[in-house]
């Protein structure tokens, strides 16, 4: 029996990997997307059999019931990202990412779907004290964003509770890959480096570049969500990680070319490290790209990134003046 799919921001970065994961997977497929992030060539090569796109903002009072009909999985990725932004307009990120995440709770709950998997944000550990980080390290959201994250968890598990709703939370690090989100001085770290090095810039290293993330490749990263919706397990909360630090001075030397050093920037921290042994062992899954071989294929694309925005050390000090004067004091 062919399956049926919604997947909200299913447009975007992460959104488009995973709908290209469920066609080949034999899913029809609906997406849920206000592109105000998400591009429709994200969703091109695809079949109008297997793939519906409608362009709706799930955090208005629209009547959004009629596109779960008969949907068996649902996949809640659709929301607001970066630090800044959120705490100039923390209203526009509770609408986005909580109240949007109720309708589409709500939704989901009223057609009876078999599984929803909800993408939270491993921002909610703040600066974690303890490495590689658990899912029951304490949550300390430091800013809007993190906070509208952990509410809309918050809601999935309440429901998941009250209302025996088959629900899983997959706390997300740093993820990239093909289709990398390149806006924003706030962007993540490939998007930016990427831009930069097509445009035969240096790339613009934070501090003194020994940060570390733990990155996990797009492809990894959808077909863990991919498993956790076909498990029977619920009400469980997963870190998703590639479960490795890198430093952002190894991720600028495998790309390569000149670097210039830019101010380390208030309220990120200096170290993330996921620990994915709880969903290493439930699902039976594990990250197989390796950092090295992510990089090189995304050498290989370089030119999907000719018309990001490129980003020099004098704009991003102009774009991020509000930065240090708002995260100053967060630590």
């Amino acid at each position: 029996m062919t399956m049926k799919s919604l997947v909200t921001g299913g447009a975007g970065f992460i959104g488009s990997n995973l709908v290209d994961l469920l066609i080949k997977k034999k899913h029809k497929v609906i997406v849920l997307d206000n592109f105000s992030t998400g591009r429709k060539s994200n969703l091109k090569g695809h079949s109008k059999a297997n793939l519906k796109i409608i362009n709706t903002d799930i955090s208005k009072k629209n009547n959004i019931d009629k596109y779960f009909s008969g949907v068996d999985y649902v996949f809640h990725l659709a929301g607001l990202a970066d630090i800044v932004p959120s705490i100039e307009n923390p209203k526009k990120y509770f609408e986005s990412n909580v109240l949007g995440t109720l309708n589409i709770i709500r939704a989901s709950h009223r057609k009876k779907i078999k599984k929803f998997i909800y993408a939270a944000s491993a921002s909610c550990y703040g600066f974690p004290k303890r490495f590689p980080t658990k899912e029951e390290s304490p949550i300390k959201p430091m800013y809007p964003y993190a906070l509208t994250k952990v509410q809309g968890e918050e809601l999935v598990m309440h429901w998941n509770k009250v209302y025996n709703f088959p629900a899983i939370s997959l706390r997300f690090f740093n993820c990239y890959g093909p289709r990398s989100r390149t806006t924003g001085a706030y962007g993540a770290v490939f998007g930016v480096f990427l831009a930069q090095k097509f445009a035969n810039k240096p790339l613009t290293v934070v501090g003194n570049g020994k940060q570390t993330r733990d990155f996990i490749h797009v492809r990894d990263l959808v077909s863990a969500i991919y498993k956790a919706a076909s498990s029977k397990k619920k009400g469980v909360i997963y870190n998703l990680a590639g479960g490795k630090e890198v430093q952002v001075n190894k991720i600028a030397k495998l790309i390569g070319g000149k670097t210039v050093k830019i101010p380390k920037r208030p309220g990120e921290p200096d170290r993330s490290l996921g620990d994915i042994s709880k969903i290493k062992r439930d699902l039976n899954w594990k990250p197989k790209i390796k950092i090295e071989d992510g990089v090189k294929e995304l050498l290989t694309k370089i030119d999907t990134f000719k018309d990001a925005p490129v980003w020099t050390p004098k704009k991003i000090k102009e774009a991020t003046k509000i930065w240090f004067k708002l995260l100053k004091k967060i630590r």
